[in-house]
């Protein structure tokens, strides 16, 4: 079976199960070439729905995970989107695709050599609305700030309160919290007010910084 036929199976499972619903984040998924943004030889598995290692400890996440977050964030075309944790790149090309050419990602690694490949494979592959930047993503990045929606790819043992400054009021904020035993947590700004909801187990690298893990 080809790559082409293998995401299209992938896709349409994560469909039936429910894990992502709207046209924009299924054609997203469709488009963007998972393989581009693995090590070489682990590019047979690009479509298998599973954690994959991509060096320095970090992984590129599920093919479902990268899906149900960017159904819960409710991401619309034309929004400036805070990313926390480029890793390989892959999600913060989904969320390029959905944004659109009018809308912006910002996304932040702290390890250069990944940041530094995510955005050569982001480059080639024409995401040009994609900063990446180097540094600490528990401090957010504040030189682009309010952002429409905030999202962390690692887990952290606290939702940074850098992170809920640099939210727009009425902007959603999508983050794994706990060290052993993570809850998928969405953050929704109302003025002072935060409504939480919790979305389940989850498991993911941990979140290292300032207002992460040591």
């Amino acid at each position: 079976m080809d790559l082409d036929e293998e995401k299209r199976r992938v896709i349409e499972k994560l469909i039936r199960e429910g894990y992502i619903k709207s046209k924009r984040v299924i054609d997203a998924l469709m488009k963007v070439p998972r393989e581009e943004f693995i090590p070489e030889h682990l590019r047979k598995y690009a479509y298998v729905d599973t954690p994959l290692d991509i060096g320095h400890g970090q992984t590129i996440s599920a093919i479902h995970m990268v899906g149900l977050m960017s159904e819960l964030l409710d991401l619309k075309p034309g929004m400036k989107v805070l990313e926390i944790g480029t890793g390989c790149g892959y999600h913060a090309a989904i969320t390029a695709e959905i944004v659109g050419k009018d809308g912006l990602v910002v996304s932040i690694e702290r390890i250069p050599e990944l940041a530094e490949k995510a955005e050569k494979t982001l480059r080639k592959l024409g995401y040009d609305n994609v900063i990446v930047v180097v540094g600490d993503g528990t401090l957010g990045y504040k030189p682009l700030a309010p952002y429409d929606r905030i999202y962390v790819t690692a887990a952290g043992p606290k939702i940074p309160k850098a992170l809920i400054e640099q939210l727009k009021d009425g902007g959603k904020l999508l983050m794994p919290v706990g060290k052993y035993l993570q809850k998928l947590i969405l953050v929704e700004k109302r003025g002072d007010e935060l409504i939480m909801k919790d979305y389940g187990e989850v498991a993911f690298v941990p979140l290292i910084g300032k207002e992460g893990f040591p």
